[in-house]
């Protein structure tokens, strides 16, 4: 793959096309491609087009995401505006130092995942900071991270229900 980029840049091309240009290395040859392709596209102003099935990928790189399913685009536009569309909710996950039923899960917003000291909720973003005080002020709350949901999640949305049109 690094044999196959090089050549790919030997004429400084204005255009770059690249087809999973991580595939198959390891983390750390991953994280150094993508920084080379940044440094490269920022230093040469070229265009990048990439296709990859590596969310970090597309998370790291891309600017502008187009999603295309069977010769339809399904989205065309930002990543940010892709998750805000098709996602318009935080992820919760709250670690406690003693166990929670499920009912009373419930009360905070709707309930992913519940393990004995471990919950992770899905909460509208609007919502996000008054559940956010109400968990911290009512539960035995260890630890407390507030996310978008994951990328992979956002995409399978997509194909599962479309894009909400705004």
């Amino acid at each position: 793959m690094k044999c196959e980029l090089v050549a790919a840049l030997l004429h400084k091309p204005r255009v770059l096309f690249l087809d999973e240009p991580t595939l198959g290395l390891d983390v750390t040859m991953q994280s150094r491609i993508r920084q080379f392709i940044r440094e490269y596209n920022e230093r040469f102003q070229a265009c990048v087009l990439l296709t990859s099935h590596y969310m970090a990928d597309i998370e790291n790189l891309c600017q502008r995401v187009v999603i295309i399913h069977h010769g339809q685009i399904m989205f065309d536009g930002a990543l940010s505006e892709l998750v805000a569309r098709t996602a318009p909710f935080k992820v919760l996950n709250v670690a406690l130092s003693s166990p929670i039923t499920r009912e009373a899960a419930s009360a905070f917003g709707s309930v992913v995942d519940l393990e004995e000291r471990k919950l992770l909720l899905q909460v509208a973003k609007d919502e996000t900071p008054r559940v956010t005080a109400r968990l911290l002020s009512e539960l035995p709350v260890t630890d407390l991270t507030v996310e978008d949901p994951p990328v992979e999640d956002v995409i399978e949305r997509v194909f599962q229900e479309g894009v909400e049109r705004a």
